[in-house]
């Protein structure tokens, strides 16, 4: 690899992070770099330009064999909406959407707005607690049962299920294989249970009830592929909301004078849920991969090539991010946190609606917020966010 123009970056080491001096040195290098698992591309323009690439798939359908795993889980990955292409993904994007549709996620905001105040109550009774289960875990949990038509009480069954299924985005997967294999089997027998509720008419309004509604108008999907795009549904409405919640928090109290600002003028909340998707995003990378011979700014990306996008480094790209630092006053361009083209995140709009009602509940609580000890997070690469958030804080007791 001497005379490898490109630089090197190491996916495949557990302590890799793609905020790291190695991948700011490699954008200086080149907008393209290699890993074990394909190329990384680093620069926004590039980054963009491949999301809108018709010559591009989404590659994540070789995510199980990528990373060596099998069973449920892989089964449902490549069946799933992320895993089709052409007129197969049309099909299952056309349940989704619609079901999605902004006037359906607002009708649930006062829903989660009461979800986040009543976690923030308790957690005015004290100085300190352990945010990602005390708060990020059940207000996910919460969200994600009352967009299902469930009982908030129920969110364990959902928001745990689903954390277990975060576990095979990793390099690491293949040692979590038995535990996220059984939680993907449970959470298709629970979407089994919700459809059977609509079928019997015990539920006419929530998002399962509008994907049946599709599905029955067009007919063009099966019912493993109704399940399948509910269950992916549920992984990714959790696993967003709980792990930006906890590297939202993070950034905050690395940077107090941006939490002061925050609650001076709630008009920031928009504006710092966008900079936390920038600055700290939960999904690192996405995924694409060449359906032809590729030729880009003087580099051959041959066909079946695997190309990682890594969100940190194109939003934090000189050219077009003067100062990187963590700032919800500052105009940025567009990110791709949430991808883009024809595979651009289904629930962008609940995991916004959600956290803004989040965000808005603790602003109100919190006076300051420090840690309490040492955060653990899961590897900076794949999907990431905190296994452990201690934090004490000073309450507001003026709300």
């Amino acid at each position: 690899m001497t005379n490898d123009p490109l630089p090197y970056l190491d996916f495949a080491d557990p302590q890799f992070s793609t905020r790291g001096p190695e991948v700011i040195a490699a954008r200086e290098a080149h907008w393209c770099a290699r890993t074990p698992f394909g190329l990384a591309v680093t620069r926004y323009t590039q980054v963009g330009r491949i999301l809108r690439d018709r010559r591009f798939r989404q590659g994540s359908h070789n995510w199980p064999d990528t990373v060596g795993i099998d069973g449920p889980f892989a089964d449902f990955w490549r069946a799933s909406v992320i895993g089709q292409e052409g007129q197969a993904h049309k099909r299952l994007r056309a349940l989704a959407v619609p079901a999605l549709s902004e006037d359906f996620v607002l009708s649930l905001k006062p829903a989660f707005d009461d979800i986040a105040e009543d976690l923030c109550a308790g957690l005015r009774g004290k100085t300190r607690c352990e945010f990602a289960s005390e708060f990020g875990m059940p207000f996910a949990g919460q969200a994600i049962a009352t967009l299902l038509g469930m009982d908030r009480c129920d969110w364990r069954i959902v928001a745990e299920n689903a954390s277990d299924l975060g576990l095979a985005m990793g390099v690491g997967a293949k040692a979590y294989e038995a535990r996220f294999n059984a939680a993907c089997e449970r959470l298709f027998e629970l979407a089994g249970q919700l459809v059977e509720r609509v079928r019997k008419g015990q539920d006419d309004t929530s998002y399962v009830a509008r994907m049946v509604a599709n599905f029955d108008a067009n007919g063009d999907c099966t019912e493993d592929e109704l399940r399948n795009t509910i269950v992916i549904s549920i992984f990714g409405g959790v696993d967003t909301t709980k792990a930006l919640l906890g590297l939202g928090l993070s950034l905050f109290i690395e940077h107090p004078d941006q939490w002061a600002a925050l609650r001076a003028d709630d008009n920031l909340i928009a504006p710092a849920i966008e900079e936390f998707l920038r600055a700290r995003p939960t999904t690192t990378w996405a995924t694409r991969e060449a359906t032809d011979d590729v030729e880009m700014d003087g580099l051959i990306i041959p066909r079946g090539t695997v190309v990682h996008l890594l969100m940190h480094a194109s939003a934090r790209d000189p050219a077009i991010c003067g100062n990187p630092s963590f700032d919800i006053n500052a105009k940025r361009k567009k990110h791709f946190s949430f991808g883009g083209g024809a595979h651009h995140c289904i629930g962008h709009f609940v995991a916004r609606t959600d956290i803004a009602s989040a965000l808005a509940a603790l602003r109100r609580s919190f006076r300051t917020i420090e840690y309490d000890g040492v955060p653990e997070w899961l590897p900076d690469s794949g999907n990431t966010g905190a296994i452990r958030l201690p934090i004490r804080y000073e309450v507001d007791h003026e709300i």
